[in-house]
């Protein structure tokens, strides 16, 4: 069970790129801290990256906020010029390398979501392209989102969850995306190999997204939370187990968090991030309006 410590930080609007939103919520656990990494939102809602660091003992307590975005927005016309997004970071080569997914705007959809990648070799401070394309491009079984990843490294390869937009629809009068969750693997990160596998599917017709995979490896089992939308309810955090990290069953009832009865996250709760830090768990997740207070964190000694 998930004890919530509170919200920890929002933007308070005197910084240009950080209006208003802290969400994705994106952990690299430091040695005596955790840096936060958030997609904020300008007065014209593009979202640009930055960070926050909060003490590893107290992650309610802010230690330090960054004055600029450590990642801005592509050149126009690219696939992330109308925002970056925070997925995760892979310590690789020497090199912090962020995962990122990038917003552009079309005139017959809301947008289109693909994933790419920032390198930083100054301790992850500040980030440099990898290129100006995805990593995760349109393919032709995928051709409208690839992005939200979740990375590990095993062994000799990295393997990544993401998410994989299946088509639109309209929901009350708004075009809204369907996309579940889905596996490839990487022999160095870049050229990825996506199975066609499906990790997270809809339960029943009411289910029509998962947001945001997060998979760690405890032991010898895979956990994966993610965000789940339905037609009739706002955002909830779910939950899966797997002996392979391909296969996966769903137990979202032993998830041990849900909205609270008052607050910043009374109305939905989602894009968990999950990590370890001196025998504890943490999850960092946001709540309202897709993170429109801010972020917030909860500790478990244990996990289901």
């Amino acid at each position: 069970m998930w004890r919530k410590l509170g919200l920890v930080w929002g933007p308070d609007g005197k910084e240009w790129w950080a209006v208003s939103h802290a969400y994705l919520p994106t952990v690299d656990v430091l040695e005596d801290r955790f840096r936060v990494y958030v997609s904020c939102w300008d007065k014209d809602r593009v979202g640009r990256l930055g960070y926050v660091e909060v003490d590893i003992n107290d992650p309610t307590k802010v230690l330090y906020v960054t004055k600029e975005p450590v990642l801005d927005v592509g050149e126009p016309g690219t696939f992330d010029e109308k925002g970056v997004s925070p997925c995760c970071v892979v310590d690789m080569d020497g090199e912090k390398r962020l995962y990122y997914f990038g917003w552009q705007r079309t005139q017959t959809v809301p947008y289109l979501l693909f994933c790419g990648l920032a390198v930083s070799r100054d301790g992850g401070r500040t980030f440099k392209r990898f290129a100006r394309v995805p990593i995760l491009d349109r393919t032709d079984r995928e051709p409208w989102l690839r992005s939200a990843v979740t990375i590990l490294k095993e062994h000799n390869r990295l393997r990544m969850w993401y998410v994989a937009g299946l088509g639109w629809f309209r929901l009350g009068g708004k075009l809204v995306p369907t996309y579940n969750i889905r596996y490839a693997e990487s022999e160095d990160g870049i050229v990825w190999h996506a199975t066609g596998r499906v990790c997270i599917d809809f339960a029943c017709e009411d289910e029509f997204g998962f947001g945001r995979p997060w998979v760690v490896k405890d032991g010898q089992k895979y956990r994966m939370w993610y965000s789940i939308r339905s037609k009739t309810k706002p955002y909830r955090i779910g939950y899966a187990e797997s002996d392979d990290g391909l296969q996966w069953t769903r137990r979202d009832d032993y998830v041990g968090i849900k909205s609270s009865a008052e607050g910043w996250d009374s109305e939905m709760i989602c894009f968990p991030c999950v990590v370890k830090a001196n025998g504890r768990w943490y999850m960092f997740y946001n709540g309202n309006g897709y993170g429109r207070d801010g972020f917030g964190v909860a500790v478990a000694e244990k996990l289901p």
